[in-house]
């Protein structure tokens, strides 16, 4: 494990480095009742306090500490991200392989299906299921899921097609295998790397996409401690308090730059054709 571990940061330094912001967003996320210092509803303190000793990032217009805020925020932005993540892209990837090995009407009007959605512009698409939803948290994680499913069915189909023309597949089909073991002992499994990658980019576009919800007023309720409300509020008092646009920016900055390199350096580990990029 020590020896995997230092030919990937000598191989992969970028995605080394993304690997823990990743993991420094993993620890703040999952610990930030212990690391917080204040409850991120609280409007206990002075409005507009700037950073100092006993407010390392101020307070807001309500008078909440900052830090406590955006420490919640990386929760809150890792529960929506990964669950989205893991739902849409499980269920498009599945959608996009048993669908291409199948073939025929079910390929081809799933795929019409696909196109329908993908026709969309992914906001507005995701401002319209949020409107007819309602804001809440889950309701965000709701719209991820219906906006990543078919971009995982249309990229894991492409991969199946590939897949199922292999020797071994043919071979299968000739020893009687029936298509639902085929499916699952075969084609799957080879469309691992393809998920894998697919979920690691995808965490930082639904991080971005429940923000950009959020700092419209679309996303998350405006009492939850998101990074995208943060700034929101942040814009609004921009020339009073500008710590409030920075601090939140750059958690999300931090956050899709790790995720990004991470997924980058694993794309590349799992297939050797896209290898010499600069991850």
């Amino acid at each position: 494990m020590r020896a995997w571990l230092g030919r990937f940061v000598v191989g992969q330094p970028l995605g080394a480095a993304g690997a823990l912001v990743v993991l420094a967003l993993i620890v703040v996320g999952v610990f930030a009742p212990a690391l917080a210092p204040h409850g991120p509803k609280d409007a206990a303190f002075a409005p507009y306090v700037a950073p100092g000793r006993e407010f390392p990032m101020g307070t807001d217009q309500l008078g909440r500490d900052l830090l406590s805020r955006v420490i919640w925020g990386a929760r809150l932005s890792l529960y929506v991200g990964v669950v989205s993540v893991l739902f849409g892209i499980t269920l498009g990837s599945l959608w996009g392989a048993v669908t291409g090995y199948l073939g025929g009407a079910s390929d081809a009007g799933s795929q019409r299906v696909v196109d329908c959605l993908m026709a969309l512009p992914p906001i507005i698409l995701a401002l319209s299921l949020m409107a007819a939803l309602g804001q809440s948290v889950n309701n965000v994680i709701l719209s991820l899921v219906i906006l990543l499913t078919p971009t995982a069915a249309r990229t894991v189909r492409s991969v199946a097609l590939g897949v199922a023309a292999t020797p071994y597949i043919e071979a299968a089909q000739a020893a009687g295998a029936s298509r639902t073991r085929i499916i699952f002992r075969y084609l799957i499994p080879n469309c691992m790397a393809s998920y894998i990658v697919l979920v690691t980019t995808n965490i930082s576009y639904a991080i971005v996409v429940e923000a950009s919800l959020s700092f419209i007023g679309a996303g998350a309720p405006p009492d939850e401690p998101s990074w995208g409300g943060m700034l929101t509020a942040g814009i609004q008092a921009l020339e009073t308090a500008p710590w409030m646009v920075f601090f939140p920016g750059l958690a999300i900055s931090l956050a899709v730059f790790g995720l990004n390199l991470l997924g980058d350096s694993i794309r590349d580990l799992t297939d050797p054709r896209l290898r010499g990029g600069l991850g």
